[in-house]
């Protein structure tokens, strides 16, 4: 099943999906696209590693997200990615919109056809003030085409608040 889980920050929607991932019985691969940029970063970063099962695979991937699923593409496999407004903006800081559009494209033609299960982890940003940047209006703009094109793909979307998750489809 591929499931997709939407909440903003600290809704708890990592601890939904963690909690999806341990009862779907499968190998479960974390695929973290956060990269550690300061000191406040690397602490989340650590916080995140330490609540989770240590038998739990974990690979790194703040760009190449399409290609680290086609590499663990098995049905035996629960694949959860948190989160994808982080890979977002990993993309964005190449600063080519013809890449951006590419890797998004890569990825939802990836997850169509994914044999393994799929958790996406992403932040709802689209609900709050309109930013005061080009930069901050265009990340809002390309999250929520993101997002539609996900939960178009997706068997299962659930939108988290206060810990509550609400199913949306």
């Amino acid at each position: 099943m591929k499931q997709f889980i939407l909440g903003g920050a600290r809704s708890g929607k990592s601890t939904y999906a963690e909690q999806l991932a341990k009862a779907s019985d499968k190998k479960v691969i974390y695929i973290a696209t956060a990269t550690a940029g300061d000191e406040e970063m690397s602490q989340r970063i650590r916080l995140h590693q330490q609540q989770r099962p240590e038998h739990w695979q974990l690979i790194e991937e703040p760009v190449n997200l399409p290609d680290v699923l086609i590499e663990n593409n098995n049905p035996g496999n629960c694949l959860l990615i948190d989160c994808l407004t982080l890979w977002l903006s990993n993309c964005m800081a190449i600063d080519d919109e013809d890449f951006v559009l590419q890797k998004q494209n890569e990825l939802i033609n990836v997850i169509t056809e994914l044999k393994s299960d799929l958790i996406l982890v992403s932040n709802e940003v689209g609900q709050g003030i309109v930013p005061m940047s080009e930069l901050g209006r265009k990340f809002v703009d390309e999250s929520g085409r993101l997002h539609q094109k996900i939960a178009q793909v997706c068997e299962r979307v659930v939108f988290i608040t206060a810990g509550l998750p609400q199913v949306l489809k």
